[in-house]
């Protein structure tokens, strides 16, 4: 019988590998940019501004016909989430800068190239009109690749539901040109809502006409390829206090479709598999039937 080891899979694993990484030089083609576009819907949001009163949360969840997120000890309900859950789509969270604080709105950022959408393999999660990364239940697998390929953490599954859905920010699209709740009800200004373009212009004006107190950089601008939901933050409170993390200018799925097209195309990589693994059986083979040639002639 012809038997495996742990050392024969090892080997066709790695030369698989090396079998894809060499082709990958030549035919792996760089996929076509998604550029940001001053014309898509997006928001603006000053974290020196808002004071966390949390009429946002509260218009998102009644905009969008969400539950409370829990319920107080005598079984009233209240809204207080510390973070986006299966209920939430928009929290206002504290955070701790050098020597300050400053509240931050949690959203979906609606990236010019997401990488949400990028890695759904059913296209549950799409790009529509507007700029607006939209959600389909109704293709949806729930594989939740969208949670991993996610790097602000936002898309969340509900967990607590026999028909389970993923929930995210989806610029309220359903009001049509009432556009999203959050932005209405914002005593402040801090989150402002309009269309890519006029709210970049605006969160440099704020920068300008301030320079001692904003950080002069407009988060959203070009990180991760850029995104439809700027933030402008103060010169005591970073990004990264903020929660926001540090990207490349490049969308992160730029290199990964890379790869994986020149991966498969013409069927490399399948090939290269079934071509190692042929290999590992023949060696296996010889070696079993050596073996019973030495059995016999004993």
């Amino acid at each position: 019988m012809t038997t495996f080891t742990r050392r024969d899979v090892l080997k066709v694993v790695a030369a698989t590998g090396a079998a894809a990484a060499v082709v990958d030089v030549d035919v792996a083609e760089a996929r076509e940019p998604h550029p940001v576009k001053a014309d898509d819907l997006g928001m603006l949001f000053d974290s020196t501004r808002c004071v966390g009163c949390r009429a946002c949360q509260t218009e998102c969840r009644e905009a969008n016909e969400l539950p409370s997120d829990r319920k107080a000890a005598n079984g009233a309900e209240y809204d207080a989430p510390l973070d986006l859950n299966g209920t939430t789509k928009n929290v206002i969270k504290l955070a701790q800068g050098e020597g300050d604080t400053a509240y931050m709105k949690a959203q979906c950022m609606h990236c010019a190239d997401p990488a949400c959408v990028s890695v759904c393999m059913a296209g549950a999660l799409h790009k529509v009109k507007g700029g607006v990364v939209a959600y389909d239940k109704n293709t949806c697998v729930g594989c939740r690749y969208c949670q991993i390929g996610c790097a602000f953490n936002v898309p969340k599954f509900q967990w607590f539901t026999a028909v389970p859905v993923i929930v995210k920010c989806e610029l309220c699209r359903h009001r049509g040109e009432r556009g999203a709740a959050c932005a209405e009800v914002c005593p402040r200004e801090a989150v402002v809502y309009g269309k890519r373009g006029e709210l970049l212009a605006e969160a440099k004006r704020r920068l300008a006409a301030e320079p001692e107190k904003y950080a002069q950089k407009v988060y959203g601008e070009t990180d991760g390829g850029g995104m439809n939901v700027l933030y402008v933050t103060s010169r005591k409170v970073s990004f990264a206090a903020l929660g926001l993390p540090n990207l490349p200018e490049h969308p992160l799925p730029q290199m990964s479709e890379t790869v994986q097209h020149g991966l498969y195309k013409h069927g490399i990589a399948p090939i290269a598999l079934w071509t190692a693994v042929t290999v590992m059986q023949l060696r296996a083979r010889k070696k079993d039937e050596a073996g019973h040639g030495h059995g016999e002639g004993k």
